[in-house]
């Protein structure tokens, strides 16, 4: 049976950057969800379907199957059977899937594909609903938090090394309103799962917090 590790949290938590740790270090799949939204958008693009056109939308979704493999350790996003991972990251199919991703039905249709990989393989999954709506079975559930402080101290410090301009106390302020709306969104609003065990890394490292999760897989195995 196919084991799944589903990571909830707000923006900041450092939850991408965990999982795929994890994942490197316990050889799962780690489903990439926003390159799922991508090659949804490629398919979009690639048969000429405006943004705005709902109906067509709706008519495509059905013809789409998205999966993710692992080659070598690195990941690959098929788009009905074809690689299409060097694609993905251009700048129309991004807004495509910016402009696509408000849709209940893009929504519906890729949770059911996330749900379907996950029932056969090994998968570490993360986002703000992953274990309360996407994989509410899923055998370790995690909710990983960090102050408001904390989190835009890590997003300052990332921006700072990159070269770019950054304002913490606006970084924070945007941190703030974007846990508001995550929390009260009218579709799957980002809680913390009943199940879910509560990791606060405000004062942990990346490889602590790695070590925690682990831990708490071994004894839920």
């Amino acid at each position: 049976m196919a084991f799944n590790i589903a990571i909830d949290g707000p923006a900041g938590a450092g939850k991408s950057t965990i999982a795929k740790m994890l994942a490197k270090k316990m050889k799962y799949i780690y489903v990439d969800t926003g390159a799922m939204y991508r090659a949804m958008a490629l398919y979009f693009l690639k048969n000429n379907i405006s943004p705005d056109d709902e109906v067509r939308i709706s008519d495509a979704v059905k013809q789409v199957d998205i999966s993710i493999e692992y080659v070598d350790g690195a990941q690959q996003v098929l788009l009905n059977g074809e690689n299409v991972t060097g694609e993905l990251r251009n700048e129309a199919v991004g807004n495509m899937a910016s402009a696509t991703s408000v849709y209940p039905i893009v929504r519906k249709k890729l949770v059911a594909l996330q749900q379907k990989l996950a029932k056969t393989a090994d998968v570490i999954m993360d986002g703000r609903d992953i274990g309360t709506c996407v994989l509410p079975d899923a055998q370790v559930k995690i909710y990983l938090t960090a102050s408001v402080q904390t989190r835009a101290k890590r997003r300052y410090d990332e921006l700072s090394e990159k070269g770019e301009s950054a304002d913490l106390a606006m970084i924070a302020k945007d941190i703030e309103e974007r846990d508001y709306r995550d929390m009260n969104r009218e579709i799957s609003p980002l809680k913390q799962a009943e199940d879910a065990i509560l990791i606060d890394s405000s004062e942990m490292t990346i490889e602590e917090v790695v070590a925690a999760i682990e831990s708490i897989v071994k004894e839920h195995k």
